[in-house]
């Protein structure tokens, strides 16, 4: 009886650990997103004029190109709001060039978006950062994506965490 339950514990271990293998395997990029402070420049885009701050992102992006971001809580901390930006859009650098950027999506007044696209990038995208950049002002969508608002690739200063 001893001898089938540490089998049983050890065949779902090592079917645990195949399956992480193949996952890790999938995903050539997970990191978390914060929000962007003013005068920083990646890859020739220029961050917004105003500090931003998320209070749950990360971007995952796969061998193939499919990339999805999750935004909880994009707001700009001087209104508690994503103020004028509608919607967003990401745009994947690999070295220090734009490499690919997404349709626009409708960012929620709670600062709330999803992104999921297929995009052409080089593989291995060296260096990848994902930028989320403001798409739409007001209800009106930009002719391209403008400024970044949130990213991958920062570290979280302890002045940008809002949830107190």
């Amino acid at each position: 009886m001893k001898i089938r339950a540490a089998m049983a514990i050890i065949s779902c271990f090592v079917s645990c650990l195949f399956a992480v293998s193949t996952v890790a395997d999938e995903i050539g990029f997970l990191s978390p997103i914060v929000g962007s402070n003013p005068g920083v420049t990646i890859a020739g885009v220029k961050s917004g004029g105003a500090p931003w701050v998320v209070s749950h992102g990360f971007a995952v992006l796969n061998e193939e190109g499919r990339l999805r971001a999750d935004l909880r809580g994009l707001i700009l901390p001087s209104v508690g709001t994503p103020g004028p930006v509608t919607a967003v859009a990401a745009s994947v650098v690999c070295g220090d060039a734009v490499a690919a950027t997404t349709d626009s999506v409708l960012l929620s007044v709670d600062g709330n978006a999803e992104i999921h696209a297929k995009l052409q990038v080089p593989s291995p995208c060296l260096g990848t950062i994902v930028l989320i950049r403001a798409a739409a002002f007001n209800g009106t969508p930009l002719p391209a994506p403008g400024p970044w608002i949130a990213a991958t690739g920062l570290v979280k200063d302890s002045d940008s965490n809002h949830d107190n």
